[in-house]
């Protein structure tokens, strides 16, 4: 796969937008009809808001991301964001197997670049989930 420049490094939300800049640029030469967009569950909230959420459906845990394209013989593949020190959660490590068993790729990825990298692979249907 090709480097792009799209500095990032950092916090998850900045490797998260180098993500999206590099998916961007990626969509134009490569995959047009992609969609992949940011699931907005994080992020600090007032308490009213955050009732609102839960009740609107909110989940704990959900991942990042979440690629709507089936390949690699799965239904879409999820993206949690980190950084190189950032850790997953304990409502995180209940999911993700759960997500997995229902037929989606779930990726861990500590920074913008190994996401690109997992979704390349993914969309090449190549993608092996690897468990650590």
């Amino acid at each position: 796969m090709a480097r792009y420049n799209v500095a990032g490094a950092g916090s998850e939300s900045a490797e998260q937008k180098a993500f999206f800049r590099w998916l961007r640029m990626m969509q134009a030469q490569r995959w047009p009809n992609l969609v992949c967009f940011a699931v907005p569950n994080g992020g600090a909230r007032d308490a009213i808001t955050g009732a609102r959420l839960k009740q609107e459906g909110a989940l704990a845990g959900v991942p990042d991301i979440f690629l709507a394209k089936a390949a690699s013989g799965k239904y879409g593949m999820f993206i949690e964001m980190k950084t190189k020190r950032g850790r997953v959660s304990e409502r995180q490590r209940d999911l993700f197997p759960l997500l997995e068993s229902a037929g989606y790729a779930v990726v861990v990825a500590r920074g913008w670049k190994e996401a690109a990298d997992a979704v390349e692979l993914y969309l090449a249907g190549r993608w092996e989930p690897i468990h650590a």
